[in-house]
């Protein structure tokens, strides 16, 4: 499956790169002449590193933005973007076998992979493509091919040809990303599993999908190959899924799935894997000091994400890492080495695009002269099940362990009017206020848009709004946000 998704994703890239730089080999046969300058160079093309290029190359500097794969990054290739395409026809597929509660036959309803696979893959080369125009109208070069640092703030390139070429950066900018973790239980790695990337281009059903990790990308996944009719397995080692959350997100998330018939497995440990993923394979595993074996078709690895900085020559530009493997960086994005900078994932950034395009503006205007830092950002997500989970600020239990007092309101969904009329009502929104003052500390949905209905509560905070903005204000009706006054009109009052 990846051979063919990377010639859908690369054909034209290549195409692209070889017409407008085709005179690159031939002057990058020798490495060991002198580095070509540029003001800036890149090394990976995701959010922050393409922003970078196309907002500083209009600007005047000479800019380089250096891609082994994925034009534009994981996000529009391989994971956001993609994975919510699927999702959304998991959804689709979803509505045809509650058709009789929306009045609709369901009569010879068939999900077709294929079909399913093309769509996201012509968004994909949409994506890609739009991608490319930016470049070319930014002035911005875009090399396809592996870099690595033989020196400060200088990078060689293996082109696809297997030409090099020796560049040196007055501004070097590292955004290389993650890549999915695979750990060493045994025969786990033998077993061939799927990750993210895989699963995504599925052209078939797997018969029963055995999920490993309740995080974002197990849950997402397993609920949408689930609803186009797998049997799905999810297995996690904690004692609850996204353990890191309220416990009564985690058990709404766990009823949702034993709803929609998805195996769910918490304090299970495996111990050992056999078999190939895509035909059969079992999973020895532990569970509460039980034995057992779980047996299946494919495996889905979703537990966790490593840096992409081994073997790229970070040690001889001087560049630091974490315990962790991630890019060691201050709060203003700058490496241990001058004029080095990092930027989303690899330099230990919350693992989202909106917080790696963040990164983008911080170093964009650090090297520009500014003083912009990362520290007190706000860091908004939202989990793409469906229904949606979304937070911002604080949850209960971060306010707990810091000792935080707070006010707590919670409404069911089934208050929102919007949700009733879409048969969504499953779920609930909570907001946590100051305890002394009518500050917004924090706000969680498990419900219909409730990545939409979060980042309303975002605004206000980031406005240092109180709650009775949201309570007092008139939203349209009806409209999800609308809910919101019915949440806040619930906040306790406050101590005396």
């Amino acid at each position: 499956m990846g051979t063919v998704l990377t010639s859908v994703l690369l054909s034209k890239p290549n195409q692209n790169f070889m017409s407008t730089k085709a005179n690159q080999s031939k002057k990058s046969q020798n490495t060991t002449s002198q580095p070509e300058e540029y003001d800036l160079l890149v090394l990976g093309s995701g959010a922050a590193g393409k922003l970078l290029s196309w907002t500083l190359a209009p600007k005047g500097m000479k800019t380089a933005v250096i891609e082994r794969k994925y034009v534009g990054g994981a996000c529009p290739n391989i994971a956001c973007l993609p994975s919510k395409n699927v999702i959304h026809s998991a959804k689709v597929a979803s509505f045809f076998f509650r058709s009789r509660e929306f009045g609709i036959s369901k009569e010879n309803c068939h999900i077709n992979m294929e079909a399913v696979r093309q769509r996201k893959r012509d968004m994909v080369q949409g994506l890609v493509d739009a991608h490319l125009a930016n470049y070319k109208a930014s002035g911005a070069e875009l090399m396809m091919g592996s870099g690595r640092f033989v020196g400060p703030k200088t990078i060689e390139v293996t082109l696809a040809d297997g030409a090099k070429r020796l560049l040196r950066g007055k501004h070097v900018v590292i955004n290389t990303g993650t890549h999915a973790t695979i750990d060493s239980t045994p025969g786990l790695a033998e077993a061939n599993p799927m990750s993210h990337i895989e699963a995504l281009e599925l052209d078939h059903l797997p018969e029963h999908l055995l999920v490993i990790g309740g995080g974002y990308v197990g849950l997402e996944l397993a609920q949408a190959m689930r609803r186009f009719g797998s049997r799905a397995t999810l297995i996690e080692r904690n004692p609850r899924l996204i353990h890191r959350e309220d416990p009564d997100v985690s058990e709404a998330m766990q009823q949702l799935f034993k709803d929609e018939g998805l195996d769910v497995l918490t304090n299970t440990r495996i111990v050992r894997a056999e078999g190939q993923s895509g035909q059969l394979v079992k999973l020895h595993v532990n569970r509460d000091g039980a034995d057992g074996v779980l047996e299946g078709t494919h495996i889905l690895v979703a537990t966790g994400r490593t840096p992409n900085t081994k073997d790229i020559g970070l040690e001889l530009a001087g560049v630091e890492l974490t315990d962790h493997g991630y890019v060691k960086v201050n709060e203003r994005l700058e490496t241990t080495a001058s004029g080095v900078w990092a930027a989303g994932d690899c330099a230990g950034s919350p693992h989202f695009t909106h917080i790696s395009e963040n990164d983008f503006h911080i170093i964009r205007d650090n090297i520009l002269g500014g003083r912009r830092v990362t520290t007190g950002r706000q860091v908004p997500f939202c989990m793409f099940t469906d229904p949606e989970f979304a937070r911002i600020g604080l949850s209960e239990t971060e306010a707990k362990e810091r000792g935080i007092a707070y006010r707590l309101a919670k409404v069911s969904m089934a208050v929102v009017f919007r949700a009733k009329t879409l048969s969504e009502t499953r779920g609930f929104m909570k907001a946590l206020i100051d305890a002394g003052s009518d500050r917004i500390l924090g706000f969680a949905a498990f419900g219909v848009g409730a990545g939409d209905t979060m980042a309303t509560v975002q605004v206000a905070m980031l406005a240092g709004l109180p709650y009775t903005a949201l309570r007092d204000a008139i939203f349209t009706h009806p409209t999800l946000p609308e809910g919101l006054i019915q949440l806040f009109v619930n906040v306790p009052s406050a101590a005396n």
